[in-house]
């Protein structure tokens, strides 16, 4: 399978191997134990060495991704099918009869909403893109990741038809002066979102519910330039549809080892963006942003914009041929 992982546990002894897109999460690993094992969800709790150690289902993260779990021990703690039927024969004995009710119990589906999958390749942002010349870059792939798959986040943009190109972090250095501190951009009307993550210091990570407030403003520049009345609308009516699906509080639980700075209260002396940003070679940081790790070469907006529409391609690809597997 292409653009796809493996990943590996062990279950009483016996090792099991199971392949996943690379943008699944360990509520899928759980979802194709029940389907590949016949051990459901609530029974199913995975010890994982070195850390994050023991996860039990619905997790305290529902989204983390597959591939931070490669080259990591799973050991999956779960009884055998056999033992689940005998725990649910004494658990049945051991309850009074109750009259039976119409209303049939709702099995956990096994299949995948493909065409909500294929909507959601397609209305996202086709590139991640930390700022590799800052410290711990990897931490701010997570932080874009973790607004892109977003759960109000990625409602708002499948209702709204948007498509972004690139999500990448903005250098704070470069965007601060005495007087104000900007927040955020958009690059021709979707070619680009930065966001500022970090704090001034480059020590900490600002308040998630600021960024994705954020993100929101951005994303309506997808559609108006200017700071008009409609743009306010629209930024209003995006950041309400963003809570009503955001079933989690706050976005996607963010550690206060990682992502919370204590210092960074609040928005005063900052502003958003000057609104849409268009025209110009983009080159983000200089070539330090966007080059080969082996050459430094630098690409171009052009070079750029080809490299995330190929992910987009791919992610619709892997969306359609699930929808077809599915209709066989």
């Amino acid at each position: 399978m292409a653009d796809s992982i493996t990943i590996a546990f062990s279950h009483h002894g016996n090792c099991h191997e199971l392949q996943f897109p690379h943008d699944s999460t360990i509520s899928d690993l759980a979802e194709r134990v029940f389907a590949s094992l016949s051990i459901p969800q609530a029974y199913q709790k995975f010890m994982i060495t070195p850390k994050p150690g023991l996860l039990k289902y619905p997790f305290p993260d529902p989204v983390l991704p597959l591939p931070s779990l490669l080259n990591k021990k799973i050991a999956l703690l779960a009884p055998l099918p056999s033992e689940l039927s005998s725990l649910s024969e004494a658990s049945a004995a051991s309850k009074p009869r109750q009259r039976s009710s119409p209303i049939k119990t709702a099995n956990p589906s096994r299949h995948r909403d493909w065409h909500k999958a294929q909507e959601e390749a397609t209305y996202t942002f086709a590139k991640i893109m930390p700022l590799h010349y800052l410290p711990n870059p990897e931490k701010s792939r997570r932080f874009l990741e973790r607004l892109r798959d977003d759960a109000g986040i990625k409602a708002s943009m499948r209702k709204h038809k948007f498509s972004v190109a690139i999500l990448t972090e903005m250098n704070p250095a470069e965007h601060t002066t005495y007087e104000s501190r900007t927040l955020g951009l958009n690059r021709n009307r979707g070619e680009s979102i930065e966001l500022r993550l970090r704090t001034d210091a480059y020590d900490g990570y600002r308040d998630y519910k600021i960024i994705r407030k954020t993100l929101c403003h951005e994303l309506a520049h997808n559609v108006f330039g200017e700071h008009d009345r409609n743009f306010w609308d629209l930024t209003n009516t995006i950041e309400k549809e963003v809570e009503a699906n955001d079933w989690r509080s706050g976005g996607h639980a963010l550690t206060d080892q990682e992502f919370y700075n204590p210092d960074d209260s609040g928005v005063e002396g900052e502003h958003m963006d000057g609104g849409g940003w268009t025209g110009g070679e983009f080159v983000l940081g200089g070539s330090s942003l966007v080059s080969h790790a082996s050459s430094g070469q630098s690409f171009g907006r052009r070079e750029l914009m080809a490299d995330a529409a190929e992910e987009r391609m791919k992610k619709q690809r892997e969306a359609n041929r699930g929808a077809d597997d599915q209709a066989r």
